[in-house]
This record gives structure tokens, sequence and C-alpha cells, in this order.
């Protein structure tokens, strides 16, 4: 039996900021239908009985439990076989925001995952393999399932169609062993790019320390990451991302945990306190519409302010516009709410 046979629909409204109006005005039917038509502002009309569309579904529940997890990958109806990457932020030492082992260890034993990750590219304990592993321990990761650093053995060079900025992308070499990635982010702000969702984590996230800079610096340098137009970077981000959903080839999904919403990411060993309350869990075969309804929600959210700024301030929403631009997902979609 599926998942969504028995699960009832709620239509969030998400009304434009600065109208005074609640969020998440609405009632109980079975779709709802989310456009996009500005930074952060979704419309959800209802859709008549029997009527559908083709905008990609992006599956929520606010119940952020491994059961909440389980259940929106459950209702993505997806049947990883073969080798499964689990791609997560294994946390800078000193930050405690990243995911916890203990909220993933469900999903990723059941699929029979490997958590994998790079190194980093601007120093901190993560920047070598052997240090990397050590992290990968300390915060539990290995105690739950294998654990591999993709670009312990070097990088693999990935064609970015479409581009502006990247003709390759440079993943950790060991991209190639896994036949289903599962890209499973925790959404939050982040000092360089406003905010990281699924877009970073395929791109920065699979990045080797090598690839981190060469998206940083806009595919003009492989050894600095710094100085940069912030709008390539941004932009770079976006290419990058596409050419790891081609090489998946359709065997990928994707899951954003909106919890710990600090404006500083994962790889900040000394992060801001969250300001933004607990949101939920999230996941698409879309990422462009997942990260769209992500930030959406942080618009609607009566305490999102810090994290909003933190979006606007480095025009992270470009981030998305340009994913979009570049076909790797649409910023359009259909929120779904699971309930029971």
């Amino acid at each position: 039996m599926r998942y969504m046979k028995k699960t009832w629909l709620l239509v969030f409204s998400i009304p434009c900021i600065g109208f005074g109006l609640l969020p998440f005005q609405g009632c109980v039917v079975q779709k709802a239908e989310a456009q996009t038509s500005g930074p952060g502002v979704s419309s959800m009309p209802l859709l008549p009985p029997g009527q559908t569309n083709n905008k990609p579904k992006v599956y929520m529940t606010t119940d952020i439990s491994p059961s909440g997890l389980t259940a929106v990958y459950q209702a993505l109806e997806q049947q990883p076989s073969g080798k499964v990457a689990v791609k997560l932020s294994t946390g800078e030492p000193g930050n405690t925001h990243y995911l916890s082992p203990d909220l993933i260890k469900g999903l990723v034993q059941q699929v029979k995952g490997t958590i994998v990750e790079c190194n980093t590219a601007y120093g901190g304990r993560r920047a070598s393999t052997a240090l990397h592993y050590q992290v990968a321990k300390d915060h539990g990761f290995t105690a739950i399932a294998p654990v591999v650093i993709l670009d312990e053995k070097g990088d693999l060079p990935l064609p970015v169609t479409g581009g502006k900025h990247l003709k390759q992308d440079y993943v950790g070499a060991r991209f190639s062993e896994y036949d289903f990635h599962i890209v499973l982010s925790h959404f939050k702000g982040h000092q360089m790019g406003g905010f990281g969702g699924a877009l970073k984590n395929m791109s920065i996230g699979y990045g080797s320390a090598r690839g981190k800079a060469w998206i940083h610096s806009a595919g003009k340098s492989f050894t600095n990451p710094w100085g940069g137009a912030q709008n390539a970077f941004l932009e770079s981000m976006a290419e990058a991302a596409k050419a790891v959903s081609d090489a998946a080839d359709g065997k990928i999904l994707y899951i954003n945990v909106m919890n710990h919403l600090s404006v500083d990411c994962d790889c900040n060993g000394r992060p801001a306190a969250p300001t933004t309350a607990d949101i939920g869990i999230l996941a698409s075969l879309d990422p462009v519409a997942l990260d769209q309804a992500c930030v959406d929600l942080v618009y609607a959210a009566p305490d999102g302010k810090d994290l909003i700024e933190r979006i606007e301030s480095r025009n992270g929403l470009l981030t998305i516009d340009h994913a979009a631009a570049i076909g790797l997902g649409s910023k359009a979609y259909e929120l779904v709410t699971l309930h029971g």
C-alpha cells in the first residue's frame, strides 16, 4: 500500500510579506498549487476536484523526527537500488546544528546508504581526509552507517550544460561509485550564499576541495575560493548543481530539514544562535522547487526576519533563479502537507 492513500493534505496560503495576514491559512483538501511570483512569495490557489497539474510536488511535514523524515521520503515513491549515497554535511567541530545522526539513522539504514562528503577548501578540521573521517566519527555518523570522503582519491570532472560561467564541475572521484543519490540537506542561512539547501549541498557539497574553489571563483581558480564576484559565485553554484543532477540521470532525490535555522551554515564552527523557529521537513524530486518552497516558508514565518536579511544581503535568491533559468528545475510547485 502506498503511503499517500491514507493521508490528508492541508493547503497552505502563504501571504505576501507586509500585508499582515497570518501564514498557513487554509482548509483540508486534496491538492494545492503553488506558484512563485517574486522573492519569497507564493500564491497557492485551490484546484477544482479532479484537476491536476504538471508542477513538481514538494512534500512537507512539521514532524521533525525519524518518522517524519521517513514519511516525506516515502511520499516520493522512489525505490533506490544499487549503492546509495546519502549526501550531507558532517558539520565543522564547534557547530551543533548539523543533522543529528539520531534523526537520520532510520532512513539511512532503510536504504542501506553510505554517508558521503567532500573535504573543505577553507581550512578547518575537515580540510584533510584523515581529519575529516575523525570529525565524522566524533559527530556520530560512523556509528550509524559507512562514511566515505568522496575526494579522498582526487576529483572527477562533470560536464556543465547551458552554463554561463562553468563548463565543468569537479566532484569527489568516488561519486562515480554510487548508483543512487539522496541529497539530505540541513536548510539554514549561509554567510556567503545567503542560504544553504539542496542546491548548495549538490554543488559546493559534492565539490572536491578543488571543485569548491572552482565554484567560488566562477571557474577561475582551483586553489583560491575567495574574492570572486558574488553573483558569478551564486550562478556557478546553480551550474554545478545541474552537473550533479545530470550525472545522476534521474536516480536522485532531495530532502531539506528546516531546523536549527541559524543565519550561518554548518561549516561555521561558531554559528549564530537560531532566531527562526523550526519549520519542518520537505522533500521533492525537483531541487529548485524544494529550495523555493523552503525560502517561501521562511518569508512566511513570523520570526524569519534575520534569515531573510541574510538571504537578501547576499542576493541568495539568484541561485534559485539561475538554476531555473538553465533548466535544473521549476520555481513553481505544488505543496503537499502530510498528516498521519
